[in-house]
């Protein structure tokens, strides 16, 4: 077993393999960029060693750099985790010409499995099914679209060295499939170093399940299950779980068999996934093999008890797999949520800044109930501009679906951010939709059920009154602790009146509010349908806590607290509404206060999230049609179209290719 290895990577993914290299006694050597040298992964380390600047070409994907870090550290062994340069050829081959060993799979099976286009082939050779489309590399835009004619549309245009949703575009028409190849082609290149693509028929309907395969250097294969991937936002995972909700065991063993097949079709020596697009009736076609760890590992290492970098370690080492088909079985369920810094009332724009808090839920095991964080941040630290945006991956295990999806939901409520954007309310309101809950997934899940975008659900009938017990509870809290303050004038002790209106947003509510020893009784006096209600709260909530966790009715609840003038901003499973708390008195004058008007923003072209501007498509006086591109600004390795959304003619530009932008900062005004 080797004393020292080297994680050729940064955030949680480096920190993961950390934690199993630390239980298995060896000692880690971290490489961190400029930009990362107060990142968490360089300080879990036992040994972390600086690699340049911090564009990824110069740092985490110099080869030369990495092995002059491995003779600086004496370390043994090098582990990529996943992105950077888990998947070059180049990079095992060298660290073998180094005296190095890769954790990972041997030179040949990446070359053969790496190479989309080759992969596709070699499936096609091992009778694994394929899905129609052209095995060769498109030469411009021009021979795409002759491509597409021939195949059909929807087709999938999709860089050949890709993955992680990079490089990747779905064409419905021939308007799309030269915008969608210059995108796909530049991102490709930017990501990778290889504008290589090819096209590809996109299935409708499609859900993206993949099988895990594992192997060692003895020639010994196996299969552990299924995930089931399919909620995808822009052809990136969003939620993962395992096993998949569509499969049954004759299926599952089919598909496994193929992935397995395949595996041993190219000497695979290592973890690896082979990734297949699955139609409703659960027939399925080769799509990709990815030979590395999976960004959504954990779901597999929960339903099977197996660490697959312990595995992956193990393998590399020269051990035989201790693992037999018949000893992988399958136990309860499990769920991912991907946390990425990013808006989702902006169509989920990056965003960047320090993350002032930074609460997750605590890691736990209890109940039959399983609670995991992978994390590679920690607060006060900064989220960068320069790699993938995702903070956390929170996964939780249970012994059904259901009951891991409301662990997730629970989970989520708790999970407490503050200086940046996240979509931890989408992915809460996501936990709660019948058609998620039900399984009848596809790729297309999250483009059909929220075509419009996201925005923040408005709390309604006993939701509306858990929230409103709730602002109203922790109001009252607050009150009892400001009479407890020390020094007060003497005099008639002060009281506060036990009516209260909550107004959550626009919509009021009535209602009194008393306390019972550690009890707190709320009487709603709304008028409607539903008449008179009477909700029961208990919490050990204090001013300055960021969560209110507690029970409402008997049921546990946790609510996202943050102050705002005379209330809060509270969220709960989805639910984001600003909560103002009054006394009947202080009801009466906001009553008559005029609504606050925001202001026009329309004759401008704002940036939407900070970024490095590619490209400006149009000059000053340039009249523009609605829909027409106006800018292209690249932000965490996504090129982001910004188009006309109406005509209008360019009054000034203000930015050029090139330029770094703020959040907000003007890169156009129109007349």
């Amino acid at each position: 077993m080797f004393k020292r290895i080297l994680i050729a990577n940064r955030g949680e993914i480096a920190c993961r393999i950390i934690k199993t290299a630390r239980r298995l006694g060896i000692e880690t050597v971290a490489v961190y960029s400029d930009a990362d040298k107060d990142a968490l992964h360089a300080e879990m380390a036992d040994m972390a060693i600086p690699i340049g600047p911090p564009p990824a070409a110069e740092s985490y994907l110099a080869i030369d750099k990495i092995i002059e870090a491995c003779r600086t550290a004496g370390a043994e062994a090098v582990h990529p985790g996943y992105g950077f340069l888990s998947e070059r050829e180049a990079f095992p081959r060298a660290l073998a010409a180094a005296n190095i060993v890769f954790i990972g799979p041997n030179p040949g099976a990446i070359a053969a499995m790496g190479d989309k286009i080759e992969s596709k082939k070699a499936a096609a050779r091992a009778k694994v099914s394929t899905v129609p489309g052209f095995l060769g590399v498109i030469e411009d835009a021009t021979h795409a679209l002759r491509i597409a004619d021939e195949i059909g549309y929807p087709v999938m245009i999709k860089a050949s060295a890709g993955g992680g949703g990079k490089g990747m575009r779905i064409a419905h028409s021939k308007d799309e499939v030269a915008e969608g190849f210059a995108r796909a082609r530049s991102e490709a290149k930017s990501s990778f170093g290889d504008d290589r693509v090819f096209v590809e028929k996109f299935i409708v309907d499609p859900r993206h399940i993949e099988i895990q395969v594992l192997g060692d250097k003895h020639g010994n294969l196996v299969y552990l299950g299924e995930r089931e991937c399919s909620i995808q936002r822009r052809n990136q995972k969003v939620i993962e779980e395992a096993p998949s909700p569509l499969l049954d065991e004759a299926t599952r063993r089919k598909m496994g068999e193929q992935a397995v097949a395949l595996a041993k079709a190219v000497g695979y020596d290592s973890a690896g996934t082979v990734e297949f697009v699955a139609g409703q009736d659960r027939s399925f076609y080769f799509l990709e093999m990815n030979t590395r760890l999976q960004v959504e590992h954990p779901v597999t290492e929960l339903v099977t008890g197996i660490d697959l970098v312990e595995q992956m370690i193990r393998v590399a080492a020269g051990e035989k797999l201790a693992l037999r088909q018949s000893d992988i079985k399958l136990r309860g369920w499990a769920v991912e949520s991907r946390i990425y810094a990013e808006d989702p009332y902006r169509n989920f724009l990056p965003s960047t800044g320090r993350l002032v808090k930074y609460r997750p839920p605590q890691e736990a095991s209890a109940d039959g109930i399983t609670i995991r964080n992978d994390t590679g941040v920690y607060e006060g630290g900064e989220i960068s501009l320069y790699y993938d945006p995702m903070i956390a991956k929170l996964v939780t295990h249970a012994p059904t679906r259901e009951q891991a999806i409301d662990a997730q939901s629970r989970a989520l409520d708790a999970f407490y951010i503050e200086g940046i954007r996240h979509n931890i309310p989408f992915l809460s309101a996501l936990m709660r939709h019948p058609r998620w809950r039900e399984g009848r997934l596809s790729t297309g899940f999250i483009a059909e059920e929220f075509p419009n975008g996201f925005q923040a659900r408005k709390p309604t009938g006993e939701l509306a009154h858990l929230v409103a017990s709730v602002a109203a509870a922790i109001d009252l809290a607050m009150g009892e602790r400001r009479r407890k303050i020390s020094g007060q004038m003497g005099g008639r002790k002060v009281t506060r009146e036990s009516r209260r209106a909550v107004w959550l947003d626009d919509e009021e509510h009535r209602l009194e509010i008393k306390r019972e020893n550690d009890q707190m009784h709320v009487h709603f006096h709304d008028t409607g349908p539903d008449g008179e209600h009477v909700h029961t709260l208990q919490s050990g909530w204090k001013p300055g806590d960021p969560v209110w966790f507690g029970t409402f009715d008997g049921r546990h609840a946790a609510v996202q607290v943050r102050q705002i003038p005379n209330g809060f901003d509270l969220a709960h499973h989805g639910v984001q509404v600003k909560a103002w708390v009054y006394t009947g008195r202080e009801a009466d004058a906001a009553r008559l206060m005029p609504p606050k008007k925001t202001a026009d923003s329309g004759k401008a072209l704002l940036c939407p999230m900070p970024g490095l501007v590619v490209s400006i498509a149009v000059i000053e006086g340039q009249d523009v049609k609605a829909g027409e591109t106006l800018a292209v600004v690249e932000a965490m390795k996504m090129e982001n179209v910004l188009r006309a959304e109406r005509d209008v003619l360019v009054k000034k530009v203000h930015a050029k290719p090139g330029d770094s932008l703020a959040v907000d900062a003007v890169i156009m005004e129109f007349a």
